[in-house]
């Protein structure tokens, strides 16, 4: 019997271990398809609320919050990219790159969730920002991604321009902080099991498969 389970990602745009964690959960949801179905939702979650629209060198950004030198920078960035290609997404970022806000992406996503298209759009968003280095706070890159997701483009540059969502999005960012959730990926399983960070599919199944005969 198939069980169906109700998945919140709770990720940001830019962090790419949201990206390599959303491969993983995918690769291990194909292993265990016929045993369970999943309902994923993606919910805000913004590493850097207060970065400035026209963003910050990723370098200095990374030297500054953490205290990385830029050797060790670049070697995360290096075994980031090695990660994001097992699970076959191209991260191309370098020491030129930049951190962007997040804020706008996610009221978009807010919207396309609503329009059945959220999954779509994330796909198209993380490779705006990873593969392309585009600002995923700019409103005509954000447009453009929501045409790519299927969605309305006018409709989206509206949604952009109004502001609409920023209080659902405000609110459901501190429903997750207030569950005590302070580093990304989350990924919370019918509102019970949370698996943190970037996750391996092995470790996704492993999951998948317990909560699955739990529930059984």
């Amino acid at each position: 019997m198939t069980r169906r389970l109700k998945i919140d990602f709770v990720s940001d745009v830019s962090c790419p271990w949201c990206v390599i964690g959303l491969g993983g959960l995918e690769e291990a949801l194909r292993r265990v398809d016929g045993l369970v179905e999943a309902d994923i939702r993606f919910r805000p979650f913004e590493l850097n609320p207060d970065m400035p629209p026209e963003g910050q060198n990723i370098a200095e950004h990374i030297a500054m919050k953490y205290g990385a030198t830029p050797e060790q920078s670049a070697g995360s960035r290096a075994a980031i990219k090695a990660r994001a290609a097992e699970v076959g997404f191209v991260i191309a970022t370098g020491p030129d790159s930049r951190i962007y806000n997040t804020f706008d992406a996610h009221r978009l996503l807010h919207w396309a969730a609503l329009e059945g298209r959220q999954y779509p759009l994330k796909r198209a968003l993380f490779e705006a920002y990873f593969t392309h280095g585009q600002n995923p706070g700019d409103p005509e890159v954000l447009a453009e991604a929501a045409g790519r997701a299927g969605l309305d483009v006018d409709a989206a540059r509206e949604v952009l321009a109004s502001g609409r969502y920023a209080e659902d999005v405000r609110a459901d960012e501190h429903r997750w902080r207030e569950a005590d959730i302070h580093a990304v990926p989350a990924v919370i399983i019918d509102d019970r099991y949370m698996i943190s960070g970037g996750q391996p599919a092995d470790a996704f199944e492993r999951a998948l498969r317990k909560i699955a005969a739990m529930a059984a």
